[in-house]
């Protein structure tokens, strides 16, 4: 994540049916994670729903307290500046959240 140089790239979560584990991307906590499907592939932000999202990026699981997601399908063309954003505020949040 071209975002924050500091952040961390790292697989969590190796289990038998994915040995390959979760791709995560974290600083001072979590900021996403990154999970495949037949039909997408699915960015959820650990903090989501604390972070402001004036493109309108999340686009599934809008529905609770904590998490975001982006659901990104085959042919759709991902807003880099907006995406830059939005991981440079998640890492903003989790860096306030570590000064409480």
């Amino acid at each position: 994540m071209g975002a924050d140089p500091q952040i961390v790239e790292e697989a969590k979560w190796r289990k038998p049916s994915n040995p390959a584990g979760v791709p995560t991307w974290s600083r001072e906590g979590i900021i996403c994670t990154g999970e495949t499907y037949k039909d997408k592939v699915k960015l959820t932000f650990a903090q989501g729903a604390a972070l402001d999202d004036p493109a309108g990026l999340f686009n599934t699981s809008l529905e609770g307290n904590t998490r975001r997601a982006i659901d990104l399908f085959e042919g759709d063309v991902i807003d880099e500046p907006a995406l830059q954003a939005l991981v440079r505020e998640a890492v903003a949040f989790n860096l306030a959240k570590k000064k409480r």
